[in-house]
């Protein structure tokens, strides 16, 4: 997987007034950070920043972080956002190391049509939408799919039950459910109350 380059300002100012200066100008603030290097204040484009992370691979994206003279390879981390606006106020960048297993977090996408479920007005509940890893950075996944075709009334999808890409681990439990099923509220309805039992109106006795 190829990193994409991103531009970086080291020695920014550490003072808050600096910091409001900088995204004043469009500027995130940022550390870099990890393999035993000591943090490094910088500051990227915030345009380029966005830019940089809307392939396919989102927050997992490889960057190849120029810094002056030095080049890091990262990943973004951390990042703080506005609590109105959204944007981002400050990002981590963690140094990484091709050959090295990282924590990630991989979105889960579910396919298919769980006709079973469906057809028995049951409903299928997706309850975990991302799952995390650790894998090399050149294989993290752009997203993990679970195909519900097959799932049937009453049963569910665990964390032990996916095939993951060669290489990449899940870390979550393994019986934690991914996707689940439940009765509608019509099935539920048109189920008899536990106890109930049917009556039959009174012959006409005249």
């Amino acid at each position: 997987m190829p990193e994409i380059t991103l531009d970086a300002e080291v020695g920014r100012p550490i003072g808050s007034s600096d910091t409001r200066r900088l995204r004043r100008e469009g500027k995130i603030p940022g550390v870099v950070y990890g393999h035993g290097a000591d943090p490094l204040p910088v500051a990227v484009d915030a345009k380029a920043f966005r830019t940089a992370l809307s392939g396919e691979q989102g927050l997992n994206t490889l960057l190849d972080l120029v810094a002056g003279k030095e080049h890091f390879l990262v990943l973004a981390r951390e990042i703080q956002r506005h609590p109105v606006r959204g944007t981002v106020n400050h990002v981590d960048f963690q140094v990484v190391d091709r050959t090295e297993g990282v924590e990630v977090e991989v979105p889960l996408q579910v396919i298919g049509e769980a006709l079973e479920v469906r057809h028995n007005d049951w409903e299928v509940e997706q309850q975990l939408f991302s799952l995390q890893v650790k894998a090399q950075p050149s294989k993290i996944p752009n997203v993990i799919t679970i195909d519900i075709t097959d799932l049937t009334v009453g049963g569910s999808i665990r964390i032990s039950d996916l095939e993951l890409p060669q290489g990449v681990e899940a870390l979550q439990d393994p019986q934690s459910i991914i996707v689940g099923t439940h009765a509608s509220r019509v099935a539920t309805a048109a189920k008899p109350a536990e106890g109930a039992v049917a009556t039959e109106a009174p012959a006409d006795e005249s």
